[in-house]
């Protein structure tokens, strides 16, 4: 079978059996890559935690309040899925960091009992400091939603909550403390992700700042280190080759476990890629490096083939929720998009899959008349049933990229998923 028509629920299951003695022995964190790509910066690698192994390079999906909405940790689970994503600024304001550590921290308090990263809330500073959201950091645009933050200072971020209007202060060390009480295998340094619209002399006064802030939280990190986590630094810098430089100068010299690459990446693919480029060039190599916030099908194997090992993205769920499948050439139809929009009424009468050499539990029993059904009669069901269609989709885009870098055809894997 070839890798386009793996099952990855199959794939993950023989996976985590055959890892099954490692793990139940493994305390340790290790990450370990091969560079077979002659072609590239690309690697595959295994990335071990305490909850299991992860083979990369790898998707994180984004359980932003402890859930991926619509589906459980269980379907997840069958849809290969290695690694989720948590959000520690949601999390602190509701439940509360202390009702996690109660429940048993995330693994527990969620059921997903496999490998979890939490971000630090510094993308959330950045979206309540400047009224904007996701599509700005790719320069994209802005927003006029309302404004809770109140001050950023050295100390941290001062802000408003958006439940209840309480006043928090977020500083470097509660971040992490937060962190370390929700219980994720990575967590990550506090920043401020500066937005696209601003000029180089605020990017290199925010990013000195994150960097005294990244030094806080190390410093609080390894006050309570215990084993159980490891600290991932951020690099910042925004579209500056000699800021991006220099904040990878900063995080080289760290005493980081990973590495995780933020701010305004520009106000194009093409500037996007190069920024990535660049600095993925200057970090260490004996490092594990994530790409926040990225998940567009092209921007994966460009990253890939810079060296990227993880990314996260809220787009394959969020996509679902609106009606959005995921799909690979031909099945787009031409669409110069990378899915299909089930609402339209073309889809009323279509008995197929969404596509139809796709292993998912929806497109092995389910059709698109089906599923359009569903969404014009406003049940919940479609969109589980698209959720774990792309959730398995983007599981198997990574495994056919692990499989095209073992054997050196990373440029011909990308045009099967993308002309």
């Amino acid at each position: 079978m070839t890798s386009r028509g793996q099952n990855p629920r199959v794939m993950q299951e023989v996976y985590y059996s055959s890892l099954k003695y490692i793990e139940d022995i493994m305390t340790n964190f290790e990450f370990t890559y091969e560079y077979p790509d002659p072609q590239s910066r690309a690697r595959v690698g295994l990335l071990k935690t305490p909850h299991g192994i992860v083979e990369t390079p790898a998707f994180i999906f984004c359980a932003t309040k402890a859930t991926i909405k619509a589906v459980t940790p269980h379907q997840m689970r069958q849809e290969g899925t290695q690694f989720i994503l948590s959000n520690t600024y949601h999390l602190m304001l509701q439940p509360g960091p202390e009702v996690v550590a109660k429940g048993g921290g995330l693994q527990k308090f969620t059921g997903w009992n496999g490998p979890m990263l939490t971000d630090s809330g510094g993308f959330q500073i950045f979206s309540l400091g400047h009224g904007s959201v996701a599509e700005e950091i790719k320069g994209r645009r802005q927003s006029q939603r309302p404004k809770t933050m109140l001050k950023i200072t050295e100390e941290g971020a001062k802000f408003k909550s958006y439940i209840d209007g309480r006043t928090y202060m977020l500083t470097p060390e509660r971040s992490v403390e937060i962190q370390r009480l929700l219980g994720p295998d990575f967590v990550v340094v506090l920043d401020e992700c500066t937005p696209f619209h601003v000029d180089k002399q605020y990017t290199q006064k925010s990013m000195h700042m994150s960097h005294r802030w990244a030094t806080r939280s190390l410093a609080e990190f390894q006050r309570h280190d215990d084993g159980r986590q490891k600290l991932y630094g951020i690099i910042q810098g925004g579209v500056y080759p000699d800021l991006r430089q220099e904040a990878c100068e900063f995080v080289n010299d760290q005493d980081f476990f990973g590495h995780a690459i933020g701010g305004s990446l520009g106000a194009s693919k093409d500037q996007m890629y190069d920024v990535v480029a660049m600095t993925t060039e200057i970090l260490r190599r004996d490092r594990p490096i994530h790409l926040l916030g990225i998940g567009g099908i092209r921007d994966i194997f460009s990253g890939v083939a810079q060296g990227i090992d993880t990314f996260d993205c809220v787009h394959p769920t969020r996509l679902a929720r609106h009606g959005g499948a995921l799909v690979r050439p031909p099945h787009n139809e031409g669409n110069t998009k990378e899915h299909i929009n089930l609402k339209n009424s073309k889809f009323r009468e279509d008995q197929g899959p969404i596509e139809p050499d796709c292993p998912c539990y929806t497109c092995t029993h389910f059709t698109k008349s089906y599923i359009h059904h569903l969404i014009k009669a406003q049940e919940m069901l479609a969109f589980t049933l698209i959720t774990l269609h792309n959730v398995n989709f983007m599981n198997r885009l990574m495994a056919a990229i692990r499989s095209a870098i073992r054997t050196g055809t990373l440029e011909g894997e990308a045009k099967n998923w993308l002309e």
